[in-house]
């Protein structure tokens, strides 16, 4: 057994030596950051925007609520060398920059409703698709409101376009092709979605994209978004409660996408929060109980839809993926169902050609 012993301490004794060549060393640590930078730009992610499939990753799988893991809502759609965003929560961007995603492919932002947590980031996707040398300008669907979200947006970051424009030049940034252009869905009134109602937003290179309306009472409007591609589907819930209308458009879906509340950790929350003379937070901790769904509700809709799989994600409360993993699936067991917990770098795919889910982990 000597010989083992020997093994080990030459590998401590290695392993120290490595890390203070590094502490120490100005050409090791030039070296190491030099195949970083290599790394960076020699590597873009062009495959997951091929024909093969349909493919989603979640860039934001958090809610409103603090989480060093989660960032709040978003999610990247691609397919047919096309890239479509559903929301962008704050700081969510930035996970998907992370992944070397072709950023010129983005085509549009789809927002399923107005809140914060779902467009604080809307400015960023902009601005650093427009860098990548998108073609066009970017689209931003949603419903009756979406002009006044994307003129704000706009607005606010006009100067930093001129600055931008000044110091690299317009025929590098295109002025015209930062400007984000909203796109209004709503049904044959100008008005909002209501159940039943279903408006085809982008139907192009065999991808098809419906809204439909969600219920997010008192907020509207809310919608729903399901993106069809080559016999595979992905159907996104946004905020809701449990709602037919999810059921009725998520009819075959392979995947279900749905936002999930621990109902009685939030309620405990609540609890706690009062115990504590925190009544303003106490008072959110009720209200936010009465429009976001349980898991278990959402597993209802996944089944009755004969969706095969049902992930959640802008999950409340934030918890260890290891520990939300279980809480989140507690109530979920339905026949044919498989339940996931999202977690920001999920890669979903469905191959064009059939074939099971894979999920997979961008994160570096």
């Amino acid at each position: 057994m000597k010989w083992v012993y020997r093994l080990l301490g030459l590998a401590v004794v290695l392993a120290a030596a490595g890390a203070a060549a590094v502490y120490f060393i100005p050409t090791v640590q030039d070296r190491i950051v030099a195949s970083q930078i290599e790394a960076a730009f020699k590597i873009q992610r062009d495959d997951l925007v091929s024909s093969d499939a349909l493919r989603v990753a979640i860039c934001g799988s958090g809610s409103p609520m603090p989480d060093p893991n989660r960032r709040p809502a978003c999610n990247v759609v691609m397919a047919a060398g096309h890239i479509f965003v559903v929301d962008a929560g704050p700081g969510s961007w930035s996970n998907a920059s992370g992944w070397r995603l072709p950023m010129d492919k983005v085509e549009a932002v789809l927002l399923t409703h107005f809140h914060s947590d779902h467009i604080g980031d809307l400015g960023e996707v902009n601005l650093q698709s427009w860098v990548a040398a998108r073609p066009a300008p970017l689209l931003v669907y949603g419903g009756p409101g979406v002009e006044r979200v994307v003129n704000g947006f706009n607005e606010a970051f006009a100067m930093d376009a001129s600055h931008r424009i000044a110091h690299h030049g317009a025929d590098y940034l295109k002025p015209e092709l930062g400007v984000m252009q909203p796109r209004v869905i709503a049904d044959a009134a100008g008005g909002v979605l209501a159940d039943g109602d279903e408006v085809v937003v982008f139907d192009k290179d065999g991808i098809k994209i419906t809204a439909f309306a969600v219920d997010h009472h008192p907020i509207l409007p809310a919608y729903g978004y399901r993106f069809d591609y080559k016999g595979r589907s992905v159907v996104f819930t946004g905020d809701t409660v449990k709602d037919e209308n999810i059921a009725r458009f998520s009819k075959g879906a392979d995947v279900l996408i749905s936002e999930a509340m621990l109902m009685q950790v939030v309620e405990k929350m609540q609890a706690v929060a009062t115990q504590y003379g925190r009544d303003r937070f106490a008072k959110i901790l009720h209200d936010i109980r009465d429009y976001h769904i349980a898991p278990g509700d959402a597993a209802d809709l996944a089944a009755e839809a004969g969706v095969r799989h049902l992930v959640f994600s802008h999950v409340i409360p934030p918890l260890p993926q290891w520990l939300g993993a279980r809480m989140f699936t507690r109530d979920t067991d339905r026949p044919g169902l498989d339940v996931h917990l999202g977690f920001d770098g999920m890669l979903i795919t469905l191959q064009a050609d059939g074939g099971a889910a894979t999920f997979d982990d961008l994160s570096p």
